[in-house]
């Protein structure tokens, strides 16, 4: 097969990559945002519950989480295997991104002097005008550099999705590489990775100098 096939066929696969990776940052942002006010909770078990899920989604591999989701609806349910893939993918990714995420915004709202709370309620802020208004802005400034770093982590992780055979990219290259007996779909595929990665990467450097207003 004429290389341009390999190419067009990647490219393919790249744009489930690309679903994979939009949809997961869609939910597991915000989501992320709410896990971090449940885990910061003065409710004592309400907090607990949530730093519970943190560890669990933290400390178990995400491919075993994508089997949980995909193979649970069936031993659970006995729902028939086959017909949710990419959900399954979207729901393990969003819920263990948003663990990672839920931590680095708990770190940046955690980081802001108490004092600023105290100057705005004296100005007659409401809590969430607080929030929104004066701690918020701080917060994604500082929060920037590792949520880059997990977002340039999700563009490789999409490569899990092989696991289940959903065709993104790297499960498309594999096929290829199987059927040409050569490595060159993986070189395509890591050459694609990599210019994903490098577009990611530049984006976040844009926003991150977008918002460095006082320097």
């Amino acid at each position: 097969m004429p290389f341009w096939t390999l190419v067009r066929n990647l490219l393919v696969g790249l744009g489930t990559s690309a679903e994979i990776f939009f949809f997961t940052l869609l939910f597991a942002l915000p989501l992320g945002l709410m896990i971090a006010f449940g885990r910061m909770s003065k409710i004592g078990f309400v907090s607990q519950i949530f730093r519970i899920y943190i560890s669990i989604m933290r400390g178990t591999p995400l491919m075993l989480q994508l089997f949980f989701f995909y193979f649970g609806p069936y031993y659970i349910f006995g729902w028939p295997i086959g017909g949710y893939r990419f959900a399954a993918v979207i729901i393990a990714f969003s819920l263990n991104y948003a663990a990672y995420f839920a931590e680095i915004y708990r770190a940046g709202i955690q980081s802001i002097p108490v004092g600023q709370h105290e100057a705005a309620f004296v100005l007659g802020f409401t809590r969430t005008e607080t929030f929104v208004k004066i701690i918020l802005p701080q917060v994604v400034k500082r929060i920037l550099p590792p949520v880059t770093n997990e977002v340039i982590t999700l563009v490789k992780d999409t490569s899990l999705a092989f696991a289940i055979s959903v065709m993104e990219m790297f499960t498309i290259a594999k096929m290829e590489a199987a059927a040409r007996t050569t490595m060159v779909p993986f070189i395509v595929a890591g050459v694609f990775y990599y210019v994903f990665n490098f577009v990611v990467a530049w984006a976040m450097e844009r926003i991150e100098k977008s918002l460095s207003y006082y320097r």
